[in-house]
């Protein structure tokens, strides 16, 4: 690692550990604005500017580019500050927290929003519909790969609490945002990791293989590199259905030389059997990604047919009373 790498990650290394007690004494004081949701949000705002550091709010820039306003607060510390909130209402009822939940997605800053997550993934276990309605309006503002692959762990709580909100997952394959479509990947790639029992059953993996079949060939990067995440979770649910389905699909790439479905296969081969990666890696040859190219997933196939803008669009919210 270059001399400035090292430094630079000692000097995060330092903040952060400078930090995480005034992160989690945040959280904790936040505790004492549960029913006021505007002091909360106030408080909350106002704590996180204190925890930003310049140096990180460059970084997301660079590796989120596009992404929204920022505190520029890094992750560990957003984590304690979750961390402390969670220690003080570990005996406090989830019934107001929708409020709190539907103030802070209103706040321009995402980090809030991130903390808001938290708050959904602990409500959606107590209030699933309510909290679900937030989730599906975060998952339609979304326009950043963090801000998905955060959201992905109150969505995944949702579909392992209500099997059922497979369904709504399934909508989102047609959305004509790369974001929602992102959301998919992400979410599968999640959910073993949110329950080791309920999240590794055989079902899950024939759910999210379905999904990735639909999507698999969408031409967004953004949207490859989280099917290829999900795959690759997958095969800690069910490793032999995984390399079937590469086996599959790295046949229909080749026979269609499609370089979209086959980059997400050559990033989703390192969790299986090495032999079985080395066959298919040979399959692949010469099979390349052309950035121009259209997609060729299922899911853009049957949006086409049925006129994009009919599939994926938004319903009107009951209100969260």
């Amino acid at each position: 690692m270059p001399a400035g790498s090292s430094a630079t990650t000692e000097r995060a290394v330092r903040f952060v550990a400078d930090r995480t007690g005034d992160a989690e004494s945040l959280g904790r004081s936040l505790a004492e604005d549960i029913g006021e949701p505007e002091r909360f949000a106030a408080t909350l705002r106002s704590g996180l500017v204190a925890l930003a550091d310049p140096a990180h709010l460059a970084g997301q820039r660079r590796v989120a580019p596009g992404i929204g306003r920022l505190h520029g607060v890094r992750w560990p510390l957003i984590e304690g500050v979750k961390r402390g909130f969670r220690n003080a209402t570990r005996r406090e009822r989830t019934s107001t927290w929708l409020f709190l939940a539907d103030r802070l997605l209103r706040e321009p800053e995402l980090e809030a929003r991130w903390f808001a997550f938290g708050l959904l993934e602990r409500l959606i276990v107590d209030d699933t519909e309510r909290a679900w309605q937030l989730v599906r309006r975060a998952a339609r503002e979304a326009a950043d790969w963090i801000t998905v692959d955060s959201l992905a762990h109150p969505v995944a709580r949702g579909i392992l609490q209500e099997a059922y909100r497979w369904a709504e997952l399934e909508q989102l394959v047609y959305s004509p945002s790369r974001w929602e479509r992102r959301l998919v990947g992400s979410t599968i790639a999640t959910i073993p990791h949110i329950d080791r029992r309920r999240g590794r059953q055989p079902e899950i993996a024939r759910h999210g293989l379905g999904l990735v079949g639909e999507l698999i060939g969408d031409a967004e990067p953004d949207v490859q590199k989280a099917l290829a995440w999900g795959i690759r979770s997958m095969a800690l649910v069910d490793r032999p259905a995984v390399t079937t389905f590469l086996v599959e699909q790295a046949t229909i790439a080749t026979d269609r030389a499609d370089g979209h479905r086959a980059r997400v296969i050559r990033d989703s081969l390192p969790k299986i059997e090495p032999a079985d990666a080395d066959r298919i890696r040979v399959r692949l040859a010469g099979v390349r990604r052309r950035a121009s190219a259209p997609s060729t997933s299922r899911a853009a196939e049957t949006a086409a047919r049925f006129g994009a803008g009919l599939l994926g669009r938004p319903m009107p919210e009951p209100p969260l009373a």
